[in-house]
């Protein structure tokens, strides 16, 4: 199989199931992806998710990762663990749509927990009648042991197998600009052996990768854009452009 399309994709929506829904007044049903949310329908390769601090974009991730079984701190739906119990019951309000395809392989990683999912992988390692070490899976050396870029960047280029689902909240958060352009090499070679990203970011470098839906929150709702028609590169455009005139505004 090379890359999907939307007769092979496996997740192709996600809407929201506001029959159950008592009151927006309460968290997380009262961030404003959910007040004001509209249906959404994936790219079969890679879908992003963006948007202002506060819009509830890892809300929604983490809701739509736990609903499809993973765990809600990360790793694969193997992982059950929990070193600090914070998730919301957003899942419960979610419907997905499935395709006829099921991944062959699957990964939730989320930025702010990755060390919980490091931690998880020592510890079964552990166990000396565990089998084959799980961070082999990762390239054989510790995370913990590499610096939290390169435990990410491990993950990305030896744990990721292709034929995947991969939900990702904010992975450049750990990442150089050269290794975002890294990333978005792995991302491809990944989208070609047929696998599927539903990624949170701030990247503009991320979001620039051809073909991708971009899916922008903001208070009034939201809106599918083009990486051009986005608020982080008009911000990031006029940083570069004219970054003199901006800092004269900022420190005024």
């Amino acid at each position: 199989m090379g890359r999907l399309d939307i007769d092979t994709q496996y997740i192709k929506s996600l809407k929201l199931k506001t029959e159950y829904i008592p009151s927006f007044q309460h968290f997380p049903l009262n961030l404003p992806v959910i007040k004001k949310f509209k249906d959404i329908y994936f790219h079969p390769n890679v879908t992003f998710i963006i948007g202002e601090n506060g819009m509830g974009k890892s809300s929604l991730l983490e809701g739509m990762a736990v609903s499809l079984g993973f765990n809600p701190e990360g790793g694969t739906r193997n992982f059950n663990f929990s070193n600090y119990d914070s998730h919301s019951n957003l899942d419960q309000y979610l419907r997905i749509a499935k395709g006829a395809y099921r991944p062959r392989d699957n990964f939730f990683l989320r930025a702010e927990s990755f060390y919980n999912v490091a931690t998880y992988v020592e510890e079964l390692d552990q166990d000396p009648m565990g089998g084959a070490r799980i961070v082999d899976a990762f390239g054989g050396k510790s995370l913990h042991q590499q610096s939290h870029g390169e435990s990410f960047f491990a993950t990305f280029n030896e744990r990721f197998r292709g034929h995947g689902l991969y939900i990702l909240d904010e992975p450049e958060a750990a990442l150089s600009p050269l290794r975002q352009l890294s990333l978005l090499s792995r991302m491809d070679e990944l989208v070609h052996q047929g696998s599927q990203f539903i990624i949170a970011t701030h990247s503009p470098m991320l979001m620039a990768y051809p073909h991708a839906a971009i899916i922008e929150l903001s208070e009034d709702g939201m809106e599918a854009k083009k990486l051009e028609d986005t608020q982080h590169y008009s911000v990031m455009k006029q940083f570069f452009e004219d970054r003199n005139q901006l800092l004269h505004h900022l420190f005024q």
